[in-house]
């Protein structure tokens, strides 16, 4: 059985000791044909060197740990430019860039905003929309957030 947390813990540890951030982890596919896919981040932005080391490293750690029965591929990446944010630090990191959140249930009449995210206070996330309104978000309410671009 995978244990998620136990992964995710030591993960951190080894992305955070880089001095990166663990955006998201995600393990797909079936027992002998699975891909562990990691994403991370740091201020400067990912290089191709950073997604070196702490695949040498995480995968050196899990193989010993045997953490994930079966056989699977690690990948290691930067979560690119329309990164989901999944954590409150990054509705206060990414203040000022343009987002796309999709609600669970509609707000207002709509499940999906983008606009610029103003941050957030307390457990609402605000964003102005195109049009200069304000418009709040519960936290709770937010099934998907991510950063967006404008073409």
């Amino acid at each position: 059985m995978f244990d998620q947390d136990r992964t995710r813990s030591i993960i951190e540890k080894v992305v955070g000791s880089e001095g990166m951030e663990l955006v998201e982890l995600e393990l797909k596919g079936s027992l002998n044909n699975r891909i562990l896919r990691i994403y991370i981040d740091k201020p400067s932005g990912i290089t191709h060197r950073d997604c070196e080391v702490v695949s040498d490293q995480v995968g050196t750690i899990l193989e010993i740990e045997a953490l994930i029965p079966g056989s699977y591929t690690l990948e290691v990446s930067s979560p690119g430019l329309t990164r989901k944010l999944t954590k409150d630090c990054d509705f206060h990191r990414f203040r000022g860039r343009l987002v796309k959140i999709q609600t669970k249930l509609p707000i207002n009449g709509t499940k999906s905003f983008r606009g610029i995210l103003m941050g957030l206070e307390g457990e609402m996330v605000t964003v102005e929309l195109k049009n200069a309104e304000l418009v709040q978000i519960p936290l709770a309410s937010i099934g998907r957030a991510n950063l967006d671009i404008d073409f």
